[in-house]
């Protein structure tokens, strides 16, 4: 159900309302609200223990909240499972590198469209139809375009087993990027990898919204990466959301100067 007003745009993709986490004693988000709005790259920052990759887990469809609601576009989705999301429109990638090392990078970004499926059935399979054949070069075009952007093209035919993992970042980053999303959140893309391949990350997720309707969320400990790829920031602390606004906005919020960023200004202030 569509709760916008007759004749109101809506500019946010994905809305969190009043969302609880609770395991047992420990409350993990307690009352978050935010809005993360469309075409832009939204940070979400704070100390360890803050509740960023809970809030990650009940976007993804990971984790339940106790209470709350999720709304995707104004459709209600909080009891919606992780794979129905990801066939909905949220894709993400997570701490952990995730490629499918036995395939080529072509085929790892292959495989996060074939839940379409060819059309034809089994007949389509066995006489190659005409149609089947047209939407697998309609695949693999879009494929060709993502590899590009992401600077993977030169490689598309290596196993993905051979790639250093700043290489590796880029075709999970990809591969959530393929099938067109409403919604990507990246959990700290940036581990691992150095100060070169850090940035010509952050450039291809600084591009990304430009693209079409996509909003990207990053978690990150760095903050300064964070800073110079966000549009717009939201900071929690034990939970709760102390903060949201441009990158500016939150570098002169006292609130979270004080929780969070005083220990961290010298390198939120660091030019790359």
């Amino acid at each position: 159900m569509d709760d916008a007003a007759p004749g109101q745009r809506r500019t946010d993709a994905l809305t969190v309302e009043d969302v609880r986490v609770q395991f047992g004693g420990v409350v993990a988000l307690d009352g978050v609200t935010i809005g993360l709005p469309r075409r832009s790259v939204v940070g979400l920052i704070g100390p360890n223990g803050a509740g960023k990759t809970t809030l990650v887990d009940v976007l993804s469809g990971l984790q339940a909240p106790t209470s709350g609601r999720i709304l995707l576009d104004g459709t209600d989705i909080t009891r919606r499972s992780g794979n129905w999301r990801a066939r909905h429109g949220i894709r993400r990638t997570f701490q952990r590198q995730q490629v499918f090392s036995w395939l080529t990078i072509e085929e790892n970004l292959l495989v996060a469209v074939d839940w379409h499926g060819g059309g034809g059935g089994f007949a389509g399979d066995l006489l190659s139809l005409p149609g089947r054949r047209r939407r697998e070069e309609t695949r693999r075009e879009r494929c060709r375009e993502v590899l590009e952007l992401c600077g993977l093209g030169a490689v598309a035919g290596e196993t993905a087993a051979n790639l250093p993992i700043g290489l590796a970042r880029l075709v999970e980053v990809a591969r959530a990027l393929v099938d067109d999303p409403a919604l990507i959140l990246l959990d700290e893309p940036t581990s691992g990898l150095n100060q070169v391949e850090t940035e010509r990350l952050g450039s291809v997720i600084r591009h990304i919204p430009r693209l079409g309707a996509t909003t990207v969320v990053l978690i990150e400990h760095d903050v300064g990466f964070v800073m110079r790829t966000s549009d717009h920031l939201v900071v929690l602390d034990l939970g709760r959301v102390l903060a949201t606004g441009t990158p500016d906005e939150i570098q002169r919020h006292e609130g979270v100067l004080a929780a969070y960023l005083g220990a961290t200004q010298m390198a939120v202030n660091t030019p790359p």
